[in-house]
C-alpha cells in the first residue's frame, strides 16, 4: 500500500470510528467489551495525551501542520523500494490529518479506545504511535544495512 493511500485508508477509519462513537454513545458513556480490561469510552479531549495542554487548540493545530508538511516532504524524497518507510509515514500522515479534522471541526480530539489502565485514546493516535515504531525499525534497518556493508 502506497503512502497517500495508508494515510487516506487511515485517516477514514479514524473519522468512521470517531462519527461512529458520537452516533451510537453519549458523551462519558463506557461499554465494557473486556470487562476491566477493554471498554468503549466516549471521551471529548481538548489536550495532548494524558490531557496535557488541555485547550490548547491553536497550538495543537499549528504542531499538527508541521507533521503534515514534514511528512509529504520526506514522503517525495523516498523511493518506491521503500516499503515500510513509506507505510510508516502513510501511518503517521493519516492520523495527524484525523486529529487535525478534529481540532479544526471541534476545538478538541474525539477518544474511545479505553484500556483501562491508559488514558483513552483513538485510532489517529494509534496509527501515529504504530507509524513511528515502523519508522524507528525502518531507520534502524536501513543503518544496519549501511553498517554491514562497511
Amino acid at each position: 500500500m502506497g503512502f497517500w493511500l495508508t494515510a487516506l485508508v487511515t485517516l477514514a477509519a479514524d473519522q468512521l470510528s470517531k462519527w461512529l462513537v458520537q452516533l451510537y454513545m453519549q458523551e462519558g458513556q463506557t461499554i465494557p467489551l473486556l470487562p476491566r480490561v477493554f471498554h468503549l469510552t466516549y471521551v471529548r479531549n481538548p489536550g495532548a495525551a494524558f490531557g496535557i495542554l488541555a485547550y490548547q487548540t491553536g497550538f495543537f493545530i499549528g504542531v499538527a501542520l508541521l507533521v503534515v508538511l514534514g511528512v509529504i516532504w520526506a514522503s517525495r524524497r523516498l523511493t518506491e523500494d521503500r516499503f515500510l518507510t513509506r507505510l510508516s509515514l502513510g501511518l503517521v500522515m493519516g492520523g495527524a490529518l484525523g486529529n487535525l479534522v478534529d481540532r479544526l471541526r471541534y476545538g478538541l480530539v474525539v477518544d474511545f479506545l479505553d484500556f483501562r489502565i491508559w488514558p483513552v485514546f483513538n485510532l489517529a493516535d494509534t496509527a501515529i504511535v504504530v507509524g513511528t515504531f515502523f519508522l524507528l525499525l525502518a531507520l534502524w534497518r536501513e543503518e544496519a544495512g549501511r553498517s554491514g556493508k562497511d
